[in-house]
C-alpha cells in the first residue's frame, strides 16, 4: 500500500512549484507539481490517495474534467479568483487567489484530516466492551513503552492512525499490538 499524497497542476510551472514549496515548508513532503490534467491523472497512481490542488483551466481541460476521472480516495481544492470560485461546479472544496499561506494550510489540513467525508461525524453507538478497552490499554501501554510517548500521545496516536485507515480504535490497538508484539 502507497502513500498518500498532494498532486499540484496548473497551466503554469512556476505556480504549481510554488504552491509545492509551501506545502513542502510546513511538513507535506509528499508532493507532485504538474502542468496538464493528463499529467495529474498519471499521477495520481503515484500516491494511494490525497488532495489534488488545481486551477480552474490547465492546457488540455477544465478542473471539471479533472474532478470526473479523480478516484474517490482523492480530494480537490480548487484555487482561483473569486468569480471563478462563485461559479464552481462540482462539489470540491475551493480558495479564493490570492490566498494567504496560512489559509491553504489549513484548508489542506482540514482536506488531509478527513474533512467533510461522509460518515466521519457520526458518533459511535453505545460503549466499548471490556475487552477492547483492555485491548486498547494494552496497545497504548506498549507505545507508551517503546515510544516514549505519554497516555495522552498514545491515545492520541491510536486516534489518528485509526482515524487515517477508516478502522475503528479496537482494531487500530490490534495492528499495533500485533506489529510490536510479532517484532
Amino acid at each position: 500500500m502507497g502513500m498518500t499524497g498532494i498532486i499540484i497542476v496548473f497551466s503554469k510551472l512556476e505556480d504549481a512549484k510554488r504552491i509545492q514549496a509551501v506545502l513542502n515548508r510546513n511538513g507535506y513532503e509528499n508532493t507532485a507539481a504538474c502542468t496538464t490534467g493528463a499529467q495529474a491523472l498519471t499521477l495520481l497512481n503515484r500516491f494511494n490517495g490525497g488532495i489534488l490542488i488545481c486551477g480552474y483551466h490547465m492546457a488540455d481541460m477544465y478542473y471539471t474534467e479533472l474532478y470526473e476521472y479523480l478516484p474517490e480516495n482523492y480530494k480537490m481544492l480548487l484555487m482561483g479568483s473569486e468569480r471563478v470560485i462563485s461559479q464552481c461546479e462540482a462539489p470540491v472544496v475551493s480558495v479564493a487567489m490570492p490566498v494567504k499561506v496560512y489559509e491553504l494550510i489549513n484548508t489542506v489540513q482540514l482536506l488531509w484530516d478527513g474533512g467533510g467525508r461522509p460518515g466521519r461525524t457520526e458518533q459511535r453507538k453505545g460503549k466499548r466492551s471490556a475487552s477492547d478497552e483492555a485491548v486498547i490499554r494494552k496497545a497504548k501501554q506498549l507505545l507508551m513503552e517503546r515510544n516514549h510517548l505519554s497516555e495522552p500521545d498514545a491515545h492520541r496516536y491510536l486516534q489518528k492512525i485509526s482515524m487515517d485507515t477508516g478502522r475503528a480504535m479496537v482494531e487500530t490497538a490490534k495492528m499495533v499490538l500485533c506489529l510490536i508484539e510479532g517484532e
